[in-house]
Formats: C-alpha cells, structure tokens, sequence
C-alpha cells in the first residue's frame, strides 16, 4: 500500500469508505498502487489503468482506456463528449460498491488484459477536425490569426476546433471564434488562464484577477 494513498483517504470528508473498498478491490486485482495527481492510481506493469477521484455529488473509478471495454452492463460514463478513451464508474454509497463488487472485478481485469494485448484507441488529432469555413475567413482576412492559431499546441487547435464546430448554426461560430479571437492571438488555449494569476484555469474569462490575492 502506498502511504501518500493512506493519507489521502485518511483526510477525505466525503467517500472514505467508498474509497476504502475501492482500494481494495483494486489491490486485490493485482494492480500495484501509486500517488499521481493527487489522487489514488493503479498501474500494471508501470502502464497506468485507473484512478480513483472524489466529486461533490459522487466518487469515481475512472479506466484510462475504458473506451475499449465491452461495458455489458453499460455502466460505463464518457465524462465529457471530448473525452475519447476515459470512462468512469460512479457510485454514490458504498453499499452500491460492494453490490457490483464482482462486476467491478470483471471490468478492471479486462482493462488489465487491454494493457498486457497493447490495444489502443485511434485518437483524432487536430488534422483530422475540419476547419469552419467563418474560422477560414477570419484567417484570410488575418493571416497572423492562421499563423498564430497554428503555432497553438496540437491539443489547443484541437480544442478551438471542436468548440466552433459543434455550433449549429453559422451565427454562433462566428460568435465563439470572435470571442475567442484575443485568447489565440496571445498563444492560449480554450482553457488556459488569461489573467496571469495561474497558468490553467478552465474557462477563465480574467475576470478573477480583480479577486484579492493578498489574503
């Protein structure tokens, strides 16, 4: 057992148990425990293969390729629509743990058996994503825009794409790409902290940088 791991359950105010015996199923699959991300990590063979993480209205074991189980029990969550490999289980209560015990085995096993085969999930990379035609005509009327929007990290491109592109109507990715229009001229990302006071901060808007830092 990993001791930073003991710590962290030790403070949790919500999900120790919870947490508990998802430890403990996932010690008893074999997978080796580590501390990464400040949250419990299980690894097989140094290959990551889940982490368990603590929410406000749930806690969660999330697989790292849980894209390529077979889920049929179809409990599997894709956490957000961007994601393309992780999935979650959530539980509410611990006994909802220990009634799906065998069934959490069973999924943490084959995702085990996915790392030992070497499978792997084709990911689509910024290439693959279509450019909007209203981004293209602020790139030809801006040809420092192109330049700088492809001087963005492959991830950033990728994430300013899917934000314009899913935007039915032609109005509103006008919309979003001229409000995002500042945030790639000065090299950030859809996410990226705009006001200096962190390097990250989803969806900052700067608006937090009038917040008092002094206290």
């Amino acid at each position: 057992m990993n001791s930073d791991v003991q710590k962290f359950i030790e403070n949790l105010k919500i999900w120790k148990k919870e947490f508990t015996l998802l430890r403990q199923i996932m010690l008893d699959c074999g997978l080796a425990e580590e501390y990464k991300w400040k949250h419990p990590c299980y690894t097989w063979n140094g290959k990551n293969i889940l982490i368990l993480g603590n929410f406000k209205e749930y806690c969660a074991l999330m697989l790292f390729k849980g894209a390529l189980l077979k889920d049929k029990n179809n409990i599997l969550i894709q956490p957000t629509e961007n994601s393309h490999t992780t999935r979650q289980m959530r539980f509410t209560h611990v006994d909802e743990i220990q009634i799906k015990k065998s069934i959490i085995t069973e999924y943490v096993r084959e995702a085990i058996q996915i790392e030992k085969l070497g499978l792997k999930l084709q990911i689509k990379t910024a290439s693959d994503y279509e450019v909007p035609e209203e981004l293209l005509q602020h790139f030809k009327a801006n040809p420092n825009l192109k330049k700088l929007f492809y001087n963005l990290t492959p991830g950033r491109q990728k994430a300013y794409l899917l934000h314009f592109s899913q935007a039915k109507q032609s109005k509103t990715r006008l919309l979003r790409i001229k409000r995002n229009l500042d945030r790639i001229l000065s090299g950030k990302g859809l996410d990226d902290c705009i006001c200096g006071l962190s390097k990250r901060m989803p969806s900052c808007d700067g608006s937090h940088k009038f917040l008092n830092t002094s206290s």
